[in-house]
């Protein structure tokens, strides 16, 4: 048997973090010995482990959770698990597209800047253009 602690250390988990997993039930809440302390097993530590994993990877409270359902269900087919991970992988690729059009934005930007005073500054000029902002925040997506 673990203790909160331990179940953190192991996992790379703080422990308000696999509390707030217990209070959204994404973990099971599990017995306490007679002093209030939790006590988990190879089960919840294995369950923390795929939670970590999938937050890692980037997918939401909702997924896991959807995940999670399957994992209890392990007769069905594994086409649902195959399209939240697909939606996932979506997502990543539009954000990917996103940061590369800020990096883009970014360096041009950075490029104008002929290093003259604060007056001739091309970085602050942008950032007060509020319109310019706008079109290229639109052109990328966010």
């Amino acid at each position: 048997m673990l203790t909160i602690g331990t179940l953190g250390k192991r996992t790379g988990t703080k422990v308000q973090t696999i509390r707030y997993y217990e209070q959204i039930g994404l973990m099971p809440e599990v017995g306490r010995t007679a002093g209030g302390q939790r006590r988990y097993d190879e089960s919840e530590l294995d369950r923390l482990s795929f939670i970590r994993h999938a937050r890692q990877l980037g997918f939401g409270l909702e997924a896991i959770r959807e995940l999670l359902d399957l994992t209890d269900h392990p007769g069905q087919s594994c086409s649902h698990a195959d399209s939240i991970a697909q939606r996932q992988l979506k997502d990543v690729a539009d954000r990917i597209v996103r940061l590369e059009a800020l990096q883009t934005e970014l360096q041009r930007m950075v490029a104008d800047c002929a290093g003259g005073t604060v007056a001739e500054c091309r970085v602050l000029e942008v950032l007060r253009d509020h319109s310019e902002c706008l079109t290229n925040h639109q052109e990328i997506g966010a």
